[in-house]
């Protein structure tokens, strides 16, 4: 959607410009936060007119995990003010972009079949960062449905060599 990312954007860098120094820990948070937000039941909440901004804010960071500096409720603040709560997890999202494109890095998830151990991790990171030719941020999720083997998504990039995709592959030539 269009109007998600051009309303996200200019959160996105403005919290990237406050925080260029300390971008890593505010992406802990801002992570976090994105996730909260994500449920509908606290829209829901934020969208009531008997619910006030500092009660928004109160559930808000009630719930956090993490410690939120000046920053961050700064941050939470203005987008319960602009009532642009929806918004934080593209604002996320773009934050993250802004983050990798400085620091020259891509985010890569690998789907795995079975858990990996760290040093079959660090192989595989390893190895995938001379594929892709960039510095990656892994991040690991389990997909039993692939059978086995891997499957790596580096922004719009795809690198399937599950079984499942090799029996896909199979059943295509021979059914062509």
């Amino acid at each position: 959607m269009a109007e998600l990312a051009t309303i996200a954007r200019p959160y996105a860098e403005a919290l990237f410009k406050a925080s260029a120094s300390d971008a890593k820990s505010v992406l802990t948070w801002l992570d976090e936060l994105a996730c909260i937000t994500a449920q509908v039941q606290l829209l829901e909440f934020a969208d009531s007119p008997q619910a006030t901004d500092a009660q928004v804010e109160a559930v808000i960071t009630g719930v956090m995990k993490s410690a939120l500096n000046s920053h961050a409720q700064n941050f939470i603040q203005t987008v319960i003010a602009n009532q642009r709560l929806a918004f934080v997890p593209e604002i996320a999202v773009q934050f993250r972009a802004l983050v990798n494109a400085k620091s020259g890095s891509s985010d890569a998830v690998i789907y795995s079949a079975f858990p990996m151990d760290s040093a079959a991790l660090a192989e595989a990171e390893q190895v995938l960062e001379k594929r892709f030719a960039r510095k990656l941020n892994v991040s690991v999720e389990l997909q039993p449905e692939l059978i086995g083997g891997i499957k790596v998504v580096v922004g719009d990039e795809v690198l399937d060599t599950s079984v499942k995709a090799r029996l896909e592959q199979m059943k295509m030539a021979l059914t062509a």
